[in-house]
């Protein structure tokens, strides 16, 4: 029989622990390098970028960068960022009261073939995207919805996966029990729903609309397929044709990286600013 002395756990646990912070850091690092290299290459022109001295100090031009960004093709940068934003706030923003309250009528109301309606609902969840986009071409050419605003905004309002989210979040935020005094006190469904449950939901409502920002923030196949005028694109489809463009007229690559840079500032702002809410709700029903 053989027995593991004190010291020597220790060490085990020591090794296991210096692993572990070396595998935590190999991915913190893989995760950062992209964003470095990013923010440093965006402050270099054309000639520079192709260098190899992108991580020297000199030739910074990150003013001059700005001021072509925003002058290109008569500013329209500036237009496919609002659009962008249009996009991704309102319709995160609409998608989510939409989703929250699917997935709250789920879990909270019996209805007849609630299961079989919600496993609709999970097959959404499982086909990608951009399987859809073709259908959803067809149906917007049929009612000649095809390169206009609402073209893009519609589609993105409705997301399975932020019905089957909120379903989760509701069973672990809203207990029957308060529902039922509520009832009591003589609240309607309706009032009960935006005063006391949407309330309690916060977090999780939080939580579905970040999810959803940032897939309809990143969303490029749909508005490649709705879309051809160039005043409509969002960020993601107008820096993909700068790129393109860039094989020609290499001026675009430092207007490509910089334009990269500002996209990211609002999904960074966004999670900073509701983080404590969305880390809350990815914890609903833990300790239940």
């Amino acid at each position: 029989m053989t027995t593991t002395t004190p010291t020597a756990a220790g060490g085990s646990r020591l090794t296991s622990r210096a692993v572990a912070n070396t595998v935590v850091g190999l991915a913190a690092l893989y995760t950062l390098l992209p964003a470095i290299w990013l923010l440093l290459a965006s402050t270099k022109n054309a000639d520079a970028l192709f260098g190899s001295d992108i991580f020297s100090l000199g030739d910074f031009s990150l003013w001059r960068n700005l001021t072509d960004l925003f002058s290109m093709e008569e500013g329209i940068y500036g237009r496919w960022y609002v659009n962008s934003l249009l996009y991704a706030v309102v319709g995160a923003l609409v998608g989510s009261l939409i989703s929250v309250a699917a997935g709250y009528a789920f879990d909270k109301y019996e209805f007849r073939h609630k299961e079989k309606f919600f496993g609709l609902v999970l097959t959404g969840v499982m086909v990608p995207p951009t399987v859809l986009a073709l259908p959803l071409y067809l149906v917007a050419s049929g009612i000649g919805l095809v390169n206009t605003f609402w073209a893009v905004f519609i589609p993105v309002l409705f997301n399975p996966f932020g019905v089957y989210l909120a379903r989760l979040l509701s069973s672990g935020y809203v207990p029957n029990e308060v529902l039922e005094a509520s009832r009591v006190d003589g609240a309607g469904e309706l009032q009960t729903y935006i005063r006391v449950s949407l309330r309690m939901l916060g977090p999780g409502f939080v939580t579905v609309f970040l999810f959803q920002l940032t897939a309809i923030w990143n969303n490029f196949f749909l508005p490649m397929v709705m879309l051809s005028d160039q005043h409509l694109y969002p960020l993601s489809l107008g820096l993909y044709t700068w790129n393109s463009s860039a094989t020609v007229s290499p001026e675009y690559y430092p207007l490509v990286v910089i334009g990269s840079l500002l996209a990211v500032v609002p999904l960074i702002v966004a999670f900073i600013t509701l983080q404590r809410y969305w880390k809350s709700g990815l914890t609903a029903g833990s300790v239940k």
